[in-house]
């Protein structure tokens, strides 16, 4: 005989991990650490190229000024100016990841407990009625 609660329960979670729970899964193998370290990697990675294309972009842009100007310029002074731009637009970009990955972790493990704790229940009624 059919379970009509068991039945809404299973199509909620088979719901869930045809949409949001797949990304959720996927978030919830990993350990906080471990994935909080690879997404801030690849920020820090993806923050790089970007500030090199600005940096480029600027270069170019500035290319004819730059050339006049090459003997009077203190490129050493330039070349930290960048690196100091460099690290904080990195920094900040790191931080925000970080604040932004922590904040969808902690979602996904959230919602994970309540997928697990419909599992328990479900387990529960299959106990119930093979009594």
């Amino acid at each position: 005989m059919l379970n009509e609660e068991r039945i809404k329960l299973m199509t909620k979670m088979a719901a869930y991990e045809e949409n949001e729970g797949k990304q959720f899964m996927a978030i919830g193998s990993y350990f906080r650490s471990d994935y909080m370290g690879k997404q801030v990697i690849h920020s820090v990675i993806s923050a790089t190229i970007a500030y090199l294309v600005v940096l480029g972009l600027y270069i170019y842009y500035h290319f004819e000024s730059l050339m006049q100007d090459i003997y009077k310029l203190d490129l050493l002074g330039m070349g930290k100016q960048a690196l100091f731009y460099y690290a904080i637009f990195v920094a900040g970009y790191a931080i925000i990841t970080y604040i932004v990955y922590s904040v969808r972790y902690n979602r996904a493990r959230k919602s994970l407990r309540r997928y697990y704790n419909h599992l328990k229940q479900l387990l529960a009624m299959y106990d119930l009625e093979n009594k």
